[in-house]
């Protein structure tokens, strides 16, 4: 039986994948790196800590990860103060499982931009727990931030299901063995492998119901 459900938060609830791709790669390419067509598919799940290095260690850039992930969050910041990329639906998926689920957020943001997505978005209150992949050891598609999430929720891993768009989300999901709901990201599709892992797939928001979260 499913008590409760974990969402993610970049390309499920805000459309901002591109938004990560160009703010990191106008760094690279202003600072001097070595930017690569590999480098937004390896960097999407990876963690703060992760993502910096990837940064400072593969593309080349001279200044030290922490001071990277700083700059990358301040863009991050800005872009979202200019325009919030809210997927349409994602205020009523949210508070349509709300009203029958303890709901978390599992993500692979900053603490910074999550907070400030829920509170612009007005979503803040509707989640009882949430979750940054800087929090824990492992970003996706290790299984930790899932596994923080369901902790916090005090409800077993297995009976949450996790609302996820990307190959590493679905792969962390999974891992965390919980029921995955697929929401394909449109611009990201995650691979046919990481796809199979998914329990359900859903076509938009909108057809995020409770009885498709809790079906078994």
């Amino acid at each position: 039986m499913i008590e409760a459900v974990v969402f993610d938060l970049d390309g499920v609830l805000v459309d901002s994948e591109q938004v990560w791709d160009e703010v990191r790669e106008a760094l690279v390419r202003e600072r001097g790196g070595r930017w690569h067509e590999r480098a937004q598919a390896d960097m999407m799940g990876m963690s703060s800590v992760e993502w910096s290095r990837y940064l400072h260690e593969e593309l080349g850039l001279a200044e030290a990860p922490e001071a990277l992930n700083d700059e990358v969050v301040r863009r991050m910041l800005d872009r979202y103060r200019e325009e919030l990329p809210l997927i349409d639906g994602a205020v009523a998926a949210v508070e349509r499982l709300a009203a029958r689920f303890p709901l978390a957020l599992a993500s692979s943001s900053n603490r910074p931009l999550i907070d400030a997505v829920l509170a612009s978005a007005g979503l803040a209150g509707a989640f009882r727990a949430t979750v940054s992949s800087e929090e824990v050891a492992h970003g996706k598609p290790a299984p930790d931030v899932f596994l923080e999430a369901a902790r916090r929720l005090g409800v077993a891993a297995e009976r949450c299901a996790a609302i996820e768009d990307s190959g590493n989300g679905l792969r962390a999901a999974h891992a965390a063995g919980m029921r995955v709901i697929a929401l394909p990201n449109r611009h990201y599709p995650p691979a046919a492998d990481a796809l199979a892992l998914a329990d359900a797939v859903a076509g938009s928001l909108d057809e995020l119901s409770p009885e498709l979260v809790a079906a078994r």
